[in-house]
């Protein structure tokens, strides 16, 4: 007697929710891209880009860089092997394909910014209402946490991000399962505003962190609207950090292309 399968309801994909953590550690995390909703390959994120993981039982937001990227089997019996077709033909005679790969990257954690819980009062509303908690798009918690008297307005609690930036490694990174999303450019310019984050991605192992530290100041670079006064900051914080060691300072300033 064959049982039937479980069946999942589908949940609408939070804009810029593009994986979720595999594999953590204290300074960096391992994330696997999901799944497009087409027949396409996951969107790899660039090699420098900013991403957020929310960690929930120390309520901190977690930002980091990618470092390193990776399309593979699901598996590793079976290996990928050349096909000679463009994507489009793929689509057609081939659409299994799409489902026998993953595509993960790694991050480094570059910093953090605690949430805090501030309270909201809404419109004057008719009934009672019971508290109640729900979990925001972008991996925020906003919990209604009063039930509130007809006639009164009602007051709501929301973790929103705090006024202090911590450019470290946080307590505890994210854990296994936690989503992953892009950083929004103002997210990205708001934490960039110091620049000891550079510190960290030049003790990054087994990557070429000349490469990355460019690529993450490029990557800022753009998101600020090419403000040439930061990229002088910035220029001016990996001279420092680096002031013993030409041969590196050289290779990361000529990978930066103002």
């Amino acid at each position: 007697m064959r049982l039937p399968l479980p069946q999942f309801a589908v949940r609408q994909r939070a804009a810029g929710h593009i994986a979720e953590v595999i594999e953590t550690s204290t300074t960096e995390f391992l994330a696997q891209c999901l799944e497009p909703e087409d027949l396409s390959f996951p969107v790899m994120p660039p090699f420098g880009s900013w991403v957020k993981a929310y960690d929930e039982e120390s309520a901190n937001q977690i930002y980091g860089v990618v470092y390193h990227a990776t399309t593979s089997p699901l598996d590793s019996v079976h290996r990928a092997r050349a096909l000679g077709m463009s994507l489009d033909e793929l689509r057609e005679q081939q659409p299994q394909i799409f489902a026998m790969l993953k595509t993960e990257f790694s991050v480094a954690i570059v910093g953090f910014v605690p949430m805090v819980k501030r309270r909201h009062k809404a419109a004057k509303l008719g009934a009672t209402k019971l508290g109640a908690t729900k979990f925001g798009a972008n991996g925020q918690s906003a919990v209604n946490e009063s039930a509130v008297n007809e006639g009164a307005k009602e007051v709501t609690s929301e973790m929103e991000l705090g006024d202090r930036t911590y450019q470290h490694l946080p307590p505890r990174p994210p854990q296994v399962h936690q989503a992953v999303y892009r950083c929004e450019q103002a997210e990205v310019i708001r934490f960039t505003e110091e620049l000891d984050w550079l510190r960290t991605l030049l003790q990054v192992s087994g990557v070429p962190t000349e490469s990355l530290a460019a690529a993450a100041i490029r990557d800022v670079y753009n998101l600020r609207d090419l403000d040439r006064d930061w990229l002088i900051r910035a220029g001016r914080m990996v001279s420092v950090l680096l002031k013993d060691d030409y041969d590196r300072l050289r290779m990361i300033l000529s990978q930066i292309h103002p």
